[in-house]
């Protein structure tokens, strides 16, 4: 039997994403990719991955995994319920931010993210073949990924690697931090012109609030119209990662990940890249506010987050086995430098 992941539960949208297909919008191809580049280069470090392989990218609800293999390693980054279903019946609570390593038998249950996006990765990644480049999932065209679809009960996903290779689990600190939190910071452009001055205060000033349409491709917000100064629409032109469209009705739309690759609506700013993998993470609901910075300083922005990135990654460290003590540290450890007789009262 080769080495799989059984899907016994798919979760509410799982679906398999890397660094995206980068180099095709020419020919109409979207980029698709990790809606958290974060997340995926952490979940792939703690497994000894390189930062960009295909991990699973989990969307509000995760799935429930049976291990076919031997034993495989798998890291969660992102926080998430989640715990161990052992084959002998034990369940084990599991923390995030972590690898760890499961048994032929064994079941990973993840339950509800914090955020509306987390990663799971494995270590040596999956057995599936590339399309164009890349093993993200692009489901509205049904390619890329597992069949081109979000994953079903009863899947089977092939791993690359027969068993989880030789080393110990790791972990690193909660990643929180490299996130950031405020205001969506943006740079104004491509079509600034094209809104009134009033627009432009009233997209910088108001709060917006996240729709129920929101997906990988756009994120629809509601809240104080935009103007135009002269209607919404431009001749058709390539779109960025994280532009801020506004169509007619003056309500912004985030485009990100799945975003089609031409848009004829004029297009107020570009989220940072540094916050785009903040834009992954919001659920409807969510209240948000814009701030304006220049290019000089997202770049600066975006570098210091590589470095934190960076730190934390070379802060790894062993981690505790899931769910329970440490025994052999435990013991290597002199916390009683004595006993004590209760029936003698003394000491030995």
């Amino acid at each position: 039997m080769s080495a799989a992941l059984k899907v016994a539960a798919p979760g509410l949208f799982t679906t398999l994403q890397d660094r995206g297909r980068l180099g095709f919008q020419s020919l109409g191809m979207p980029v698709a990719g990790a809606l958290d580049m974060l997340g995926l280069q952490i979940a792939n470090a703690l497994c000894g991955n390189p930062p960009d392989m295909a991990a699973l990218e989990l969307r509000y609800l995760g799935p429930s995994l049976l291990v076919e293999a031997e034993s495989v390693r798998l890291a969660l980054a992102g926080n998430a319920q989640a715990d161990i279903l052992a084959a002998d019946g034990s369940v084990y609570p599991l923390s995030s931010w972590r690898s760890f390593t499961l048994k032929q038998g064994d079941t990973l249950r993840v339950g509800n993210t914090d955020a509306a996006v987390a990663y799971l990765a494995v270590a040596g990644g999956f057995d599936l073949p590339p399309f164009m480049g890349s093993l993200s999932t692009y489901t509205r065209a049904a390619l890329g990924g597992f069949k081109g679809r979000a994953l079903q009960a009863g899947d089977l996903l092939p791993l690359a690697l027969p068993q989880a290779p030789a080393g110990g689990d790791r972990q690193v600190d909660d990643a929180a931090g490299l996130y950031g939190d405020g205001p969506i910071r943006v740079v104004l452009g491509p079509q600034q012109d094209r809104f009134t001055p009033d627009g432009i205060a009233e997209f910088l000033s108001g709060e917006y609030r996240v729709t129920q349409e929101a997906d990988r491709m756009g994120i629809r917000l509601e809240g104080p119209a935009i103007a135009h100064t002269n209607g919404a629409d431009i001749a058709s032109e390539g779109i960025a990662n994280g532009a801020v469209q506004v169509p007619g009705n003056g309500q912004p739309i985030l485009l990100i990940a799945d975003r089609q690759t031409t848009g004829g609506y004029t297009k107020i700013a570009t989220v940072i890249s540094a916050d785009l993998p903040r834009l992954g993470g919001l659920k409807p609901g969510a209240a948000l506010r814009f701030i304006q910075v220049g290019v000089a300083e997202a770049e600066a922005i975006r570098r210091r987050q590589q470095a934190d990135l960076q730190a934390l990654l070379a802060d790894m460290r062993p981690a505790k086995p899931a769910g329970g003590l440490d025994l052999d540290a435990l013991y290597r450890e002199n916390l009683i430098s004595g006993m004590v007789d209760a029936a003698q009262g003394g000491g030995a």
